[in-house]
């Protein structure tokens, strides 16, 4: 769990407020070894909530080692979601977002 909350911290740093002027959306991790977090961002802003939320944009199912890679730069999303590493539930194409939004 430690090591989600490292990934999340380091999001926070890396957050793009230009790229999410104007953005109402949540996005939910959903981490099948660990817990449920949820993503809000709204106009310009990030938070990150532990828990699931009611009605997010998109659920990203995946485990911790998939979140710490893409998260890190060091797996691609695109191709964790090719290889079954990666699921999406909700409004897949919001998935391509996080890279504008937390650029690597």
């Amino acid at each position: 769990m430690a090591n989600l909350l490292e990934v999340f911290d380091d999001m926070k740093g890396k957050f793009n407020s230009d790229a999410a002027a104007g953005l109402d959306l949540v996005f939910q991790f959903d981490i099948e070894d660990g817990d449920t977090y949820h993503l809000i961002v709204k106009d310009g802003t990030c938070e990150i909530v532990e828990g699931a939320n009611d009605d997010p944009n998109v659920t990203l199912i995946m485990d911790t080692e998939t979140m710490t890679g893409v998260m890190s730069g060091q797996m691609d999303g695109m191709q964790a979601f090719m290889m079954g590493k990666l699921r999406a539930e909700g409004d897949m194409m919001l998935a391509t977002k996080l890279s504008e939004l937390f650029p690597a």
